[in-house]
């Protein structure tokens, strides 16, 4: 299970330091998330903080990486 941040990514850079996995870096024009590090917050948090912070509202889950059933 993963996330994944849209094109309508503004680098606003809120989502990176509410990531309790480290798993959003900087790429060439928007933030991406690694789906290796990715939890969707489980274990740490109710919902995903960087959804929560999120003013673009472009963070979503990843098609190619789903919840495990």
């Amino acid at each position: 299970m993963a996330l994944k941040i849209t094109d309508d990514c503004t680098s606003c850079d809120a989502c990176v330091s509410v990531c309790p996995n480290e798993a959003i870096s900087p790429g060439d024009v928007i933030y991406l998330i690694d789906p290796n590090k990715c939890t969707e917050c489980v274990g740490a948090h109710d919902t995903p903080q960087c959804q929560t912070v999120c003013p673009a509202d472009c963070i979503i889950e990843d098609p190619a990486h789903p919840r495990a059933a």
